[in-house]
């Protein structure tokens, strides 16, 4: 359909719509809409599509545009007639335009609601996802123009453009008239749509970040032309690590005669490269930087890791570098790590990437690590590869990212390439910050599904440069919404790795029944203690007494392994005096083969300063002998009761250099809050040169070769040991509640319908109050009318004045009633003596007036209200909010102290369904009261439950209803009562996770 072009456009350049996007290739592009400029850039991208691309495009030969075509196709109105462009390096690479339609197919303008779309995509860049991506596009903008419905005519043989509306996922229509397919589709988002479309987002990000995580060919510049400096030493680690591609070091001061150095190929720039490059590893400094990108946006690279400090953590001018920096990078289709990054790591075997300033290569694992700052980043890696634990040694990194100020990579697309990893079996991720809460929420909830997801979240600051917004939730509500989304949510990044090391090499347990055992009687009952004090379910400690042989654990593991009232075994130990004490290979042979016997259960070790225990663990998993192997029982040379003494390593020489490169690049970030030291993290100072290129981690002794393999199997049973009950414990009870969250998730709940809502009747009335003012709290008559309308009543409150008029009120409701004053100071306050309750009649109210007059003042500082008497129970609250950055959430809690003082509330991201709400009301930690404490009667939770999801129903329905307090909620044995209630409309905030796929705005 053609439509002519109208000499004047009607709207201003709508800036909103420019967006830049992942294609499904992992590259990007920006899409943004088509103006009178364009004219020379169309007819460029015209001449490079094909002849066949053209015919299908106008059903006929259409070798060229003529001017008339250009000028209708760069003339718009931006409302009846709109044209999108996705582009690369400035020109144009795919083009999508929709014309406004009537019912007989000709121009129209509003109020008609249909239009014609038409895509045209260049041949080199079809199976790109290009045009999937600009339908998203052109999709919201005709939503936001009123269109509803979209038309297209497509030849039979287009297949490729017959399968891009097909699988969008709208409701369509299919006919075939003329020799042409019709397709008609609504444009009005729907669960197979959203489906679609988030599938897409998830390879296209997750490919991105795999194209700088396993390139073919890296680029180092900056490369210092003698020893030191970052440029040099990242181009050291990459080839020290044995990276499987191609390597290269740029540096434009390189004389013309210069072809290595350390025996890289030298280059002055990346022009002069032969061949592609993947990946760029930038440690120029800032000022530098927009010609490197220059450079290799040029020579296409894909990607680029941005190690120079001097950006958004320097001030207002530093933010402005940085967005430049992002701006120019998807100009041409680039992905950055950083700026002020550490770096990333890949340890597969067909990749070998350590294009990062760390100095050796972590261990081969299945532990994935995500950072932004390089100082967290340092202390992840050394923590992992330096523990005394069981699994240490065996048990190491599959990927590693320390992403730095975050200006484009960042958490969410790291997690999408997790997700579905076959490399990687547990993410462990250090976030200072959640940029897009609702977004990382929904990929946290699909990954926790898959595998376990371990947080900690730092100080709460956005990283520098970032125009986010800003979460008003407490910090405590957020993290109840990451454990709902299934997140494993630590404190410390000693809980981090603690939770890390159990996930990756032990079974989930299937239930908080936890079986003791150990050679001591009170290390035994303090691990039950702390069993207790984190809500598990322990049995009586077993003790061994310390005369237990390896035999003795041996036989004690495999019968609590073995018992059905057990669903996880932590094992006790302690050093041995005497002749025939237990060495520590011994006892970990026994332990390793007993688990092994029954391998669906996990397995926990407790030492108390046993030197080779820890290594033995971890050495029973591993084949290769060393030149200093020792025979098993000897506990590697340790004594039989003292702790091996822990000599002076390399390590802390090589964090220490990873640290001050880090510094010099800035990639060091802000330093976390100071924690207790692991006591087998502490080392001794070194002035011993880095070691190169063997592991992060010192030496430790290994066993002569056994049946294991060096790479064991994901699911191989490497016991993990800790040095102190609480942290085995702690990360025993994080693995029993992300269990029971998995298999709670793998049958979601139900949102219910309920036969007495009336949204439209909502909706309308929202529509007229909201014409009142941009935001405003409603009266109590209007808050009354709009919760009936989803089947919440409020019991009346009448304002009493004056003593005689809450006589009359008292006799309109019926006796018995309630006096209460409602004066700010005063309001859900019974503790003030503000309540006057089970009044029988109306001398009592009389009386009760008069005493609040006396004690509180006049009546028009008191406010008084009358209410009839509800009946008796506990009085709870019911809060729902939208936050602009988390979404909807319903919150619950006891009225009064318990939520005010306490912070007794548990939080729930709406829509609240049926599993959500009966576990909403059993997570407060007061929630005994519902249920029988003490003696006294249980209350009706079903109708408490029913009432939380017709809150959660309402604000999901309409997001105009931007606050809901309902208090007091008197929950009795028999139904609840809605005494108090408040209700707060504006225009909704926007929402970022439902419109097209875009990345964050620069």
């Amino acid at each position: 359909m053609q439509t002519p072009a109208d000499p004047q456009d009607r709207h201003e350049y709508p800036s909103h719509w420019e967006a830049d996007v992942v294609l499904r290739d992992g590259g990007t592009a920006r899409v943004r809409p088509i103006t009178v400029d364009d004219a020379e850039r169309l007819v460029s991208f015209y001449e490079q599509v094909s002849d066949e691309s053209k015919y299908y495009r106008f059903f006929a030969p259409y070798p060229r545009l003529s001017a008339k075509d250009v000028h209708r196709f760069t003339h718009h109105d931006f409302v009846d007639r709109v044209g999108l462009a996705a582009t690369i390096g400035g020109e144009f690479i795919a083009t999508v335009r929709y014309d406004r339609i009537g019912p007989d197919g000709t121009p129209a303008s509003a109020p008609a609601d249909e239009a014609e779309v038409a895509f045209l995509v260049q041949d080199a860049h079809q199976g790109r996802g290009v045009a999937s991506a600009l339908l998203e596009h052109i999709a919201a903008v005709a939503r936001e123009r009123g269109i509803r419905r979209f038309a297209a005519e497509v030849l039979p043989a287009n297949t490729k453009m017959i399968k891009v509306f097909m699988d969008a996922g709208y409701t369509q229509k299919r006919s075939f008239e003329d020799g042409v397919v019709r397709l008609e589709f609504d444009l009005e988002p729907t669960d197979r749509s959203l489906a679609v479309q988030r599938a897409r987002e998830q390879r296209a990000e997750a490919r991105s970040v795999r194209r700088l995580l396993a390139p073919g060919s890296v680029a180092v510049i900056g490369v210092g032309r003698t020893p030191g400096g970052v440029g040099r030493s990242v181009l050291g680690n990459l080839r020290d690590a044995g990276f499987t591609g191609r390597l290269h070091a740029v540096n434009r001061a390189f004389p013309d005669d210069l072809k290595e150095v350390d025996g890289v190929p030298a280059h002055r720039s990346v022009r002069d490269i032969d061949g592609p490059v993947d990946l760029a590893v930038v440690a120029v400094p800032a000022e530098h930087v927009p010609d490197v990108v220059t450079e290799c946006g040029e020579h296409g690279v894909q990607g680029l890791v941005v190690l120079a400090a001097g950006y958004a953590e320097s001030g207002p001018d530093g933010r402005e570098r940085q967005r430049a920096l992002v701006r120019q990078a998807r100009t041409f289709g680039m992905r950055i790590i950083g700026p002020n990054a550490f770096g990333i790591i890949n340890t597969a075997d067909g990749v070998r990437l350590n294009a990062s300033l760390a100095p050796e290569m972590p261990r081969p694992g299945r532990i994935g690590l995500f950072a932004q700052s390089g100082a967290i980043g340092i202390a992840l890696l050394s923590r992992l590869h330096r523990r005394g634990g069981g699994v240490t040694g065996t048990t190491g990194v599959s990927t590693f990212v320390s992403s730095g100020n975050r200006a484009d990579v960042s958490g969410n697309d790291v997690l999408q390439y997790w997700y579905d990893d076959p490399e990687t079996d547990v993410v462990l991720m250090y976030l200072e910050s959640i940029g897009n809460p609702r977004k990382f929420t929904r990929l946290a909830r699909r990954t926790g599904a898959a595998k376990p997801l371990v947080v900690v979240q730092g100080a709460g600051q956005a990283p520098p440069g970032h125009a986010v917004r800003a979460t008003r939730l407490p910090r405590a509500t957020v993290s109840a919404l990451l454990r709902q989304a299934g997140v494993i949510r630590v404190d410390t990044i000693t809980e981090l790795v603690d939770a890390g090391l159990l996930l990756a090499r032990q079974p989930l347990p299937a239930g908080p029944r936890v079986a003791i055992l150990g050679n001591s009687e009170s290390l035994g009952l303090l691990t039950y203690d702390r069993c207790l004090a984190e809500g598990l379910r322990p049995a009586r400690p077993l003790d061994l007494t310390t005369r237990a042989s390896a035999a003795d654990f041996h036989r004690a593991l495999s019968r609590a392994l073995a018992d059905d009232s057990c669903d996880a075994v932590v094992v006790t130990a302690i050093p041995t005096i005497g002749e025939g004490a237990v060495g520590d290979a011994e006892l970990a042979e026994a332990l390793r083969s007993a688990a092994e016997e029954v391998p669906g259960k996990p397995v926990l070790v407790v030492h108390v300063e046993l030197g080779g225990l820890a290594e033995a663990l971890s050495a029973a998993g591993r084949t290769a002998p060393s030149a200093g192997a020792t025979a098993p029982g000897t506990g590697g040379g340790a004594h039989p009761f003292r702790p091996a003494e822990r000599l002076p390593t390399a390590e802390s020489a090589q964090a220490a250099q990873a640290a001050q490169a880090a510094q010099a690049t800035g990639a060091g970030g802000r330093m976390p809050t100071a924690e207790p030291a692991d006591p087998a993290d502490v080392v001794a100072p070194s002035l011993t040169p880095p070691r190169s290129p063997k592991s992060f981690a010192p030496e430790i002794p290994q066993l002569p070769e056994t049946s294991q393999t060096p790479h064991p199997h994901p699911h191989s049973r490497l016991i993990p040991a800790y040095p102190a009950a609480e942290r085995a414990v702690r990360a025993l009870a994080e693995a029993v509640k992300y269990a029971q969250w998995q298999r709670e998730a793998a049958e979601p709940g139900k949102v219910p319908e309920y036969d007495d809502i009336d949204e439209r009747g909502a909706a309308d009335l929202i529509g007229v109050l909201l014409e009142r003012g941009e935001g405003l709290t409603i009266g109590v008559e209007e808050t009354c009318r709009l919760l009936g309308k989803y089947g919440i009543g409020v019991h009346r409150a009448l304002p009493a004045p004056t003593p005689g008029a809450a006589a009359d009120a008292a006799r309109a409701l019926g006796y018995p009633v309630a006096l209460k004053a409602t004066a700010p100071h005063l309001r859900h306050r019974a503790d003030l003596g503000g309540v006057r309750l089970d009044l029988a009649d109306e001398d009592q109210l009389r009386r009760a007036y008069d005493e609040l007059s006396e004690l509180f003042g006049p009546p028009e500082e008191l406010r008084p209200v009358v209410q009839r008497m509800a009946p008796r129970g506990v009085d709870t609250v019911v809060r729902a909010v939208i936050d602009p950055a988390a979404g909807a959430v319903v919150s619950f809690g006891l009225a009064g102290a318990a939520s005010q003082l306490l912070g007794d509330m548990a939080h729930r991201l709406v829509p609240v369904t049926d599993r959500d709400a009966t576990s909403l009301v059993r997570s407060i930690r007061t929630a005994p009261l519902l249920f029988g404490w003490r003696g006294s009667a249980p209350v009706d939770t079903p109708a408490l439950e029913e009432l939380l999801l017709r809150v959660s129903r309402l604000v999901d329905d309409h997001p105009e209803v931007v606050a809901v307090t309902l208090e007091p909620v008197v929950v009795a044995p028999q139904g609840v009562s809605v005494l108090g209630a408040t209700v707060r409309l504006a225009p909704p905030p926007a929402r970022d996770d439902l419109g097209p796929r875009t990345l964050p705005a620069y």
